[in-house]
């Protein structure tokens, strides 16, 4: 709004001036009443460029020319009892599937599907992929450039394994706050890293913090991407506070659910000293574990 004034004050000056040069018998009356009149225009001209600058944050359009919402989501979901599948908000669920996206799986199927997401490494890593293996089950690792870099054996692993190792990007920015450009870069960085390192193609993405808009999914997808969000998790995220095994193991049976995709931390202790007991009680339940390239809408 100051620039606006800025550049404008001269040319209200300059009328101001050339009108009072006309006018002289009324040069005071006239002054003021110009100066007012310039004064609105200034302040609905600034309106409609504060107005515009906040639209084209929340609208910005693609290299397509076609203008996508910015809006920044945070995925959620609300539990059911039961074993029911969750309600995941109708509109969030239809623009991940419409960007071909993975948010939840057959209704009447009875498959889960196992992910976790790996910002840096705590200790418990190979042990997780010691019960997968014990277990005959794949699994999906999200992993961080820092994760590569600090982890490159247990990502070998993890490919060499069967498992599918996933992109959770270079720095976990939240995608809504960088342009389409630093997107590309968060994503494609670590997808050639990975290449170069183990000749493997990534194809699926996690949003950082699982904070995404529809312009987000599109530039994923754009890049080849599936983005895959989840229908369970729980806060385990935070090493130092664990809510023990039993309560662990209790919260994740109790909601499993058809076509289930288990988003669990790598960094928790609990996940990784109940998996084998949570992998054969859902197998006791009837449900099958399967990979993400299994996946059934």
């Amino acid at each position: 709004m100051c620039l606006v004034f800025v550049c404008i004050k001269p040319v209200i000056n300059f009328a101001i001036n050339t009108y009072i040069r006309k006018k002289e018998g009324r040069k005071c009356m006239n002054k003021k009443s110009i100066f007012i009149y310039c004064s609105v225009i200034i302040l609905i001209f600034s309106f409609c460029v504060f107005i515009t600058e906040n639209d084209y944050e929340d609208s910005i359009e693609t290299n397509a020319g076609t203008a996508l919402s910015n809006k920044k989501i945070g995925w959620g979901i609300k539990r059911e009892k039961d074993n029911k599948q969750p309600d995941l908000g109708k509109v969030n669920a239809e623009l991940i599937n419409k960007y071909e996206g993975y948010c939840m799986g057959n209704s009447g199927k009875k498959y889960i599907y196992i992910t976790f997401d790996e910002g840096y490494e705590a200790g418990y890593t190979e042990k997780i992929l010691d019960t997968l293996k014990e277990n005959n089950v794949k699994a999906t690792f999200f992993i961080t450039a820092h994760y590569l870099n600090t982890n490159e054996e247990l990502v070998k692993r993890m490919i060499d394994e069967g498992h599918i190792v996933g992109n959770h990007t270079v720095n976990h920015k939240s995608m809504p706050d960088i342009s389409n450009e630093e997107i590309k870069k968060e994503v494609m960085d670590l997808h050639l890293a990975i290449y170069e390192k183990f000749g493997y193609e990534m194809k699926y993405i996690r949003p950082p913090k699982g904070e995404y808009s529809e312009r987000t999914l599109n530039e994923c997808n754009t890049l080849g991407y599936k983005t895959v969000m989840w229908s369970f998790a729980y806060k385990d995220w935070e090493e130092n506070n664990q809510s023990g095994e039993e309560n662990a193991k209790k919260m994740i049976i109790n909601n499993f659910h058809n076509g289930e995709i288990m988003l669990l931390h790598g960094n928790s202790k609990d996940n990784c000293n109940v998996l084998g007991n949570i992998i054969q009680e859902a197998k006791n339940e009837g449900y099958e574990i399967r990979s993400l390239d299994e996946f059934e809408k």
